[in-house]
């Protein structure tokens, strides 16, 4: 199957900076897209931001200007770059990974989750 493990978050002050990553291993064939979710206590999961095998990316608007994706297709790795950051990006943050596995099936596979907690 498909194995996603996400590393980075913690406790940082309004206005720092955090580094998350997430790796995709396993039966991959390939990636469809990958992207990066979260979830605050009482709310929906909400979309941050994507990327897409196509070289598309799309923020969630309340952290344009601030977060940034980037991702490596060789390692199976995305990274987001989080900058100025405030107490309402607080939230435990996922990855996600739509890719087709070697049985030609295609799925979603979610991480862990890591919590960011903006504090001062």
């Amino acid at each position: 199957q498909v194995q996603v493990v996400e590393s980075g978050g913690g406790l940082v002050q309004p206005g720092g900076s955090l580094r998350h990553a997430c790796a995709a291993s396993g039966s991959i064939f390939s990636i469809k897209s990958m992207g990066w979710y979260r979830q605050a206590p009482g709310n929906d999961r909400e979309l941050v931001a994507i990327n897409t095998s196509g070289g598309s990316t799309n923020y969630a608007d309340s952290v344009k200007d601030r977060f940034t994706i980037s991702r490596d297709d060789a390692k199976k790795t995305l990274y987001l770059q989080m900058n100025s950051l405030k107490p309402e990006d607080t939230a435990r943050y996922y990855c996600s990974v739509v890719a087709t596995t070697t049985a030609r099936s295609t799925s979603s596979f979610w991480g862990q989750g890591t919590q960011v907690t903006v504090s001062s």
